[in-house]
């Protein structure tokens, strides 16, 4: 399909001092917030969806990893961080994925693997059998886009209200090693989730009753099966909002994949096995 021209890499933004604030382009009739770094064969990675998310958070510690050897793509997805808000902007799979099928073709890139975290899965899972062309492989962390009933964890992520109490009960059940759940990580985290109309647009995104969210998020399993590409599935087996059993079922599914659990470990794989994630990464796109 014909892509639009554009340079290898856009103009670097300007300096602030809010790291999740990175690169800014024109995707439809707003402007994504991404982050774009390394070069190589490129990497788009999609986040989660839950409060005061951004593509810095669930991703920035994979980055320094990954750098060396990848161009690594990581987007604010719109509704979410700093992705320029519109009045009168819906949010649905199809505004995700027409998103991210913009952001390529702004920056130029036919073709990329995709890793999709949590929601971030349902949404790569969706580019795979929408735009089947623009996917080379597939990982799929943590990832949504089966039906399931809603698990308690996912229910008080999507029905979170913006308090430092709230945020710090999330992230205990974001992660199984409570380590991880600093008060400095919960403390950025509330700060991302009270910034102008960011809350506005996530309590919008998932309303009662928020089983409905899930079963949007798998209008496309009739069409899983038909996925051929490679797909590495990973998951966290103590992950509390996504249950591990999504996983088994997307194996079944895909006639491609493989799956990795890792044991001792939440939602957060990339956070809680930071580098043993981004080895099974690049083995994975490397083979």
């Amino acid at each position: 399909m014909a892509v639009k021209k554009a340079a290898t890499k856009a103009p670097k933004a300007k300096k602030t001092t809010r790291p999740e604030i990175a690169n800014s382009i024109k995707t439809g009739k707003f402007k994504t917030n991404y982050h774009d770094r390394g070069k190589g064969y490129p990497v788009v990675f999609l986040h989660g969806s839950g409060p005061g998310v951004t593509a810095y958070a669930n991703w920035n510690k994979v980055f320094p990893l990954m750098e060396n050897e990848y161009r690594v793509i990581a987007p604010d997805l719109v509704g979410f961080g700093y992705t320029e808000r519109v009045k009168g902007q819906t949010y649905s799979m199809r505004v995700w994925v027409q998103q991210t099928v913009e952001l390529f073709d702004a920056l130029g890139i036919e073709k990329a693997n995709l890793v999709g975290n949590s929601f971030g899965g349902a949404l790569a899972l969706s580019m795979a059998i929408e735009h089947p062309e623009r996917v080379n492989k597939l990982v799929l962390m943590g990832a949504m886009g089966v039906s399931f009933p809603i698990t308690y964890g996912l229910d008080q992520v999507w029905g979170y209200t913006p308090s430092p109490e709230n945020m710090a009960k999330l992230l205990n059940i974001f992660t199984y090693n409570h380590k991880f759940a600093t008060p400095e990580l919960a403390e950025s985290r509330y700060q991302g989730s009270i910034q102008p109309g960011f809350q506005e647009s996530f309590s919008s995104m998932f309303p009662e009753p928020r089983q409905n969210g899930v079963e949007d998020m798998a209008d496309n399993e009739a069409y899983i099966r038909d996925i051929q590409h490679e797909t590495l599935i990973i998951h966290g087996r103590e992950d509390r909002v996504i249950p591990l059993d999504n996983s088994y079922e997307l194996l079944d599914l895909i006639p491609n994949a493989e799956l990795h659990v890792f044991g001792k470990c939440g939602h957060w794989t990339q956070i809680e096995h930071t580098q043993e994630f981004v080895d099974q990464l690049k083995l994975f796109f490397q083979r």
